[in-house]
């Protein structure tokens, strides 16, 4: 008898341990009996352990509101770095690159008092000034000397274009912008500039650093603490433009308390800290770049190491490993060039790698986790959100979803027609921008419709509150009455060649609407390979584009999106 309690006792260890509850066959009736009380045990401590994991996501979203709703964000972003400069003493180093080296706050502070007096004459208080400078020590310094002098910085995304950057300024009435002629010359930007200079007023900082003397200096030292021109919590801070990657830029004006509600947003979620080191090889012309790489360190006390090119794949990692960086945000075509390049010890410092702008797709979580043992935390956003809405943390992380909503987020799903599942989301918040800047409406603010702002994408939101990334509600094909997600074709072409990027544009079709078109960099790539392996995986057959293409290189922004303009004129082009 004692040997049928031994067997019925490690039957049961087996059932608990089991992911499925089974049913043992052949016992008799007083195993039965014990086996089934077995069972009902388990499955009551499998009871108690969601209620106790729903008791902790309950009271851990509570806290982290808490946390939110007591962080003041009732300053400038000037005023928030000053705050931190104080707490964390002004000695400390806040900023550094490969070329200019560290500067510590007192430095950095005094630098922008002195700057931002300078180009104070550039456009009248509350008005933009273009600031196209890289991911270095003296984007810092401009963005804050212009936040100092009252005057509002527009990022210029210097990979977007002639026509796309003076349809920017028009929108935001940007007369003159702000670069350097060394970052001009390395960047290879001189024709750019040349057709930026007829239509706006060109200010490199060598000639602005000519004009500084030891009065300056000294006046910047003793004006560090405090701004030149007085604003408001709820002023504009920074002007960004959305992508492009699938129109014509709108200019987004985000105010101060947008910008710190997000970093205090995202600093109630996840525990970044005093000793934690921020890697940014992000450009500052995007929302993620600015305010998780820049602001987001600079306001908690973190040294930040900026670098001016998210694209030198080899360079970044042994960056990473030489600087002993804890902490790096990428985009999945960025960090997924820095796995393939980095030794596997490069990135053995790193607490947290995250991945927003794009989706991250399954093999960059494989590689991360499997060649560095680091789990990559899934985030999602926009411009307009400055930048983050949802994320995946340590404690609350699902794979497939872009994680919960952020503390004081509200979401509704709109219906829409013929899409089954999920809905078009809109949310409303202390991180959603001020509102739109169009050339067809220059230099007036467009708000969001009672503060709701419309994201364009469709999403589910499950019952414990993860996001789930359906696709653009611009980017659904109506293919013989059914609507098909363009993101959905493209994360199988990249299951199936996820070392090489690949496209999916709609155009029309005669018979069905419109059809699917893709365009991959995989040499070789073939319809009946994509079609294969998509049935395999349960794909419906409308989702097989009806052509692929192979092409040298698919356009991609400076950001590392995909141009999906650039896209359909590529293959415009292949048609002609």
């Amino acid at each position: 008898m004692n040997d049928v309690h031994a067997r019925e006792k490690e039957n049961a260890q087996e059932i608990c341990q089991a992911p499925v509850i089974h049913i043992l066959a052949g016992t008799r009736n007083g195993e039965g009996c014990v086996i089934e009380r077995m069972e009902n045990n388990c499955a009551s401590r499998a009871i108690e352990n969601d209620r106790v994991y729903a008791s902790n996501q309950f009271e851990t979203s509570l806290m982290s509101d808490l946390v939110f709703r007591t962080t003041s964000t009732d300053r400038t972003v000037h005023g928030a770095v000053v705050e931190a400069a104080k707490i964390h003493g002004f000695g400390r180093i806040a900023v550094e690159d490969p070329v200019s080296g560290a500067l510590s706050y007192k430095r950095l502070l005094a630098g922008a008092a002195v700057l931002g007096a300078k180009l104070m004459p550039l456009a009248p208080e509350g008005k933009a000034v273009g600031v196209m400078l890289p991911t270095a020590n003296g984007a810092a310094v401009t963005l804050l000397g212009l936040m100092s002098a009252g005057r509002v910085p527009a990022m210029i995304n210097f990979t977007a274009g002639a026509a796309n950057i003076l349809a920017a300024c028009a929108a935001a009435e940007v007369s003159t912008i702000v670069t350097a002629r060394a970052f001009v010359g390395k960047g290879k930007l001189d024709d750019l500039v040349a057709r930026l200079a007829p239509h706006v007023q060109i200010v490199n900082l060598e000639d602005v650093q000519a004009s500084v003397h030891f009065a300056s200096k000294l006046r910047g030292f003793l004006m560090a603490k405090t701004p030149l021109v007085r604003r408001n919590p709820d002023d504009p801070a920074v002007i960004l433009f959305t992508s492009g990657s699938e129109g014509s830029p709108k200019g987004v004006v985000l105010s101060h308390r947008n910008i710190l509600a997000n970093v205090a947003q995202a600093v109630a979620r996840i525990d970044f800290g005093r000793s934690d080191k921020v890697f940014n090889a992000l450009p500052v012309f995007h929302s993620f770049g600015l305010t998780a790489g820049l602001v987001l360190p600079l306001v908690l006390g973190m040294r930040t190491y900026l670098y001016p090119s998210p694209k030198h794949y080899r360079t970044v990692p042994e960056l990473v490993y030489g600087v002993n960086a804890t902490i790096l945000f990428g985009t999945d075509t960025f960090l997924a060039g820095y796995a393939r390049a980095a030794h596997p010890y490069d990135f053995r410092s790193l607490r947290y790698v995250i991945a927003g702008a794009e989706p991250v797709k399954e093999t960059t979580h494989k590689i991360f986790m499997e060649k560095f043992g680091v789990r990559l935390f899934e985030g999602y956003g926009m411009t307009e959100t400055a930048p983050v809405l949802a994320l995946n943390t340590p404690m609350f992380n699902r794979f497939g979803t872009v994680g919960r909503l952020l503390p004081d987020v509200e979401a509704r799903l709109e219906q829409v027609q013929g899409i089954i599942e999920g809905g078009r989301l809109h949310v409303r918040g202390p991180n959603i921008m001020l509102g739109y800047l169009k050339t067809s409406n220059p230099g007036v603010i467009e708000p969001p419709p009672e503060g709701w702002h419309d994201t364009g994408d469709i999403v589910t939101i499950d019952a414990e509150g993860f996001v789930t990334i359906k696709g653009r509600a611009k980017r659904f094909a109506k293919i013989g009455g059914e609507m098909i997600s363009l993101a959905a074709v493209e994360a199988l072409a990249a299951e199936l060649w996820p070392d090489e990027l690949s496209a999916v544009v709609a155009v029309p079709n005669v018979r069905k609407g419109e059809k699917l078109v893709m365009i991959t960099e995989k040499l070789g790539a073939t319809r009946p390979a994509f079609q294969t392996f998509a049935k395999g995986k349960g794909a419906a057959e409308l989702m097989i584009p009806a052509e692929i293409h192979v092409v040298d290189k698919v356009p991609v922004l400076g950001s590392g999106k995909i141009d999906y303009v650039g896209v359909a004129n590529l293959f415009l082009d292949l048609l002609a």
